[in-house]
């Protein structure tokens, strides 16, 4: 048996989300990297930074999800 069949769903979730949120945080420091450079392609800095927004929103859906809805 591997851990994810003995993690409930919740569990898996929250995995995926910090994941997420390391991916989202080395695309940040890659981009701050080729900026301080001062020789990157703007072309590549656009790639990266779209797929930073791409990963925000997956978080931001992932934490929605793991949210419960309090009705006040």
């Amino acid at each position: 048996m591997n851990i994810a069949s003995e993690m409930n769903f919740e569990d898996v979730q929250r995995v995926k989300l910090e994941v997420l949120r390391r991916e989202h945080r080395d695309l940040d420091n890659a981009i701050h990297a080729l900026q301080d450079r001062g020789t990157s392609d703007p072309f590549t800095l656009k790639r990266l930074k779209k797929q930073k927004l791409a990963l925000k929103d997956r978080i931001a859906l992932l934490e929605d999800q793991l949210t419960p809805d309090i009705i006040a």
